[in-house]
């Protein structure tokens, strides 16, 4: 690939990230509230009392203008790997397509099935089969969940695949592989727990704004009760997946785990960096490094969480750029040289077989094999190997972000449901303000998640062996930009109208509770 359209390629990235960070706005209320919605309704059934189902009736409504604007963005985002992103498609076709083929005929059906029970047999069939098909609802919001991250979690770690050199595709050959891939398992659980944990602030705090309005006060403390447990969970959950994600990423993406810490000399009992902010200083001899004007450390805690072992070496931006010797690490150069090696002789083994030159056939194939697993450096042939480094900065502040707000929704629904299951709210309208303010806050903790998840493999669209430059469709550079500002403009407007419909729910909802203008604040 002599000639690069970077822009095509920008333009491209620009847009896929776009219609994702937009789909993630919704998909994560809609997972976790279906579960909260189950648990709701099964107190309902259990205890005959029919303020629960008043109440599971108010959050199944927000539910459901969440789901159905959610499933538009979910929509397009599948189309742009056909039309932007056309040579990954082909390159991956065979295993990519069947997660996904399972995702539509699986859990979408499952779940658009039993939606209709969910909200329109309430009075049509018994409790016991209404409550079921809230929880298979439930059940099948997140095994849409499943499939599509196992997808995503096989471009980070390929596996359970061989690469056919005739068809100049990969092909599954172990669909198990695939689904129980470690990298797609942690990024699985840790996925759907963090979707809870918005999920329960979402009921969190709009409960907490009820309460600050001396309205629908039963619904609301019951309600925080139920999101507070359900989210703690979640969180401590989301928290130890989390780790095991961190190691996975340690032992198949050593460089997303150095930009996500800033890490750019490799060292043994590597420090963890807490809190850190980059300065503006560049180094002259490393124009490439980001320097930290600010930094505070957690000794020996990087090597133990990327490797549980305290003493362990975790390679730095540095050693995997320009290779370290003492610690087997070959360098950006010569992989991509072993990268160019595979194109090459993947060619002239293409060419022999027109020609029907077995032997050259033969030995072009051998060569290919041996360095297939460098496939996609060699695009980078003849240019700068810092090209393969990631934006620092960005999986940097991203992973941060995203940590240090996981550990403070810890703390709030710590101190929610303590103070809902004692019912002394009562001149702690700071907690119930500060409630309603993390609603944001948490859709800010998703958005990060996924920003050090796809930003910090960057350009990997396949691991090490398809980079962006290769995966994008050759097509003029124009069309991209305007479907991204047509996207950009429809997305908003879908963002839009979901706040104002659920805000006009929220704000006329009257649950009738027996403790109504008693003061929602005690």
């Amino acid at each position: 690939m002599e000639h690069i359209d970077w822009g095509l390629v920008d333009w491209s990235r620009a847009q896929f990230a776009l219609t994702a960070l937009y789909h993630w706005i919704f998909v994560p209320l809609t997972l976790g509230l279906s579960f909260i919605i189950a648990i709701m309704e099964t107190i309902y059934v259990k205890t005959g009392n029919l303020e629960w189902k008043r109440i599971t009736k108010f959050w199944m409504k927000l539910f459901g203008i969440n789901f159905a604007i959610g499933v538009a963005t979910g929509i397009i985002l599948e189309f742009q790997f056909g039309t932007n992103w056309s040579n990954y498609s082909w390159f991956v076709g065979d295993i990519f397509g069947a997660p996904l083929a399972i995702e539509g005929i699986m859990a979408f059906f499952m779940e658009s099935t039993f939606i209709a029970i969910m909200f329109f047999g309430w009075e049509k069939v018994s409790k016991k089969a209404h409550l079921l098909s809230s929880w298979l609802v439930a059940i099948g919001s997140n095994l849409s969940g499943l499939w599509i991250l196992a997808a995503n979690g096989w471009m980070q770690n390929p596996v359970g695949m061989q690469f056919n050199p005739d068809t100049v595709r990969n092909e599954m050959n172990s669909f198990w592989d695939v689904l129980f891939n470690p990298v797609s398992v942690n990024k699985f659980l840790h996925t759907i727990s963090s979707a809870y944990v918005l999920a329960a602030i979402f009921v969190i705090g709009i409960s907490a704004w009820f309460l600050l309005k001396n309205r629908n006060t039963s619904l609301s403390k019951k309600s925080m009760i139920v999101a507070s447990v359900f989210g703690f969970l979640a969180i401590v959950y989301a928290i130890f997946t989390g780790d095991g994600s961190a190691k996975e990423v340690a032992k198949h993406q050593p460089m997303k785990l150095a930009a996500m810490e800033g890490l750019y000399q490799g060292q043994r009992k590597a420090p963890l960096v807490a809190i850190g902010f980059f300065g503006n200083e560049k180094d002259k001899n490393n124009p490439n490094e980001q320097k930290f004007a600010f930094e505070f450390v957690i000794p020996d805690a990087l090597s133990y969480m990327a490797f549980s072992d305290a003493n362990a070496f975790v390679p730095g931006i540095k050693d995997l750029v320009h290779g370290n010797k003492e610690e087997g690490i070959i360098s950006y150069r010569e992989k991509i040289e072993k990268g160019k090696k595979a194109i090459d002789a993947l060619a002239a083994y293409k060419n022999a077989k027109k020609e029907k030159n077995t032997a050259l056939a033969e030995t072009s194939l051998k060569t290919f094999k041996e360095n297939f697993q460098y496939f996609g450096y060699g695009y980078y042939f003849g240019k700068d190997p810092h090209l393969l480094v990631p934006n620092v900065k960005m999986s940097f502040y991203a992973f941060h972000t995203m940590v240090g707000l996981g550990f403070y929704f810890l703390l709030l629904f710590f101190l929610i449901y303590m103070y809902a299951y004692k019912n002394k709210f009562r001149n702690k309208k700071w907690l119930l303000w500060l409630a309603v303010w993390t609603i944001p806050l948490a859709y800010i903790a998703q958005e990060a998640g996924w920003i050090v998840a796809e930003v910090g493999r960057q350009p990997w669209v396949i691991q090490d062996l398809m980079p962006n430059i290769a995966a994008v469709s050759q097509i003029d550079q124009s069309n991209v930009q305007i479907t991204f500002f047509l996207f950009s403009a429809v997305f908003t407007a879908l963002l839009i109208a979901e706040i104002k419909i659920m805000l006009t729910q929220i704000k006329k909802a009257n649950i009738s509770d027996n403790n109504e203008n008693t003061g929602g604040t005690k």
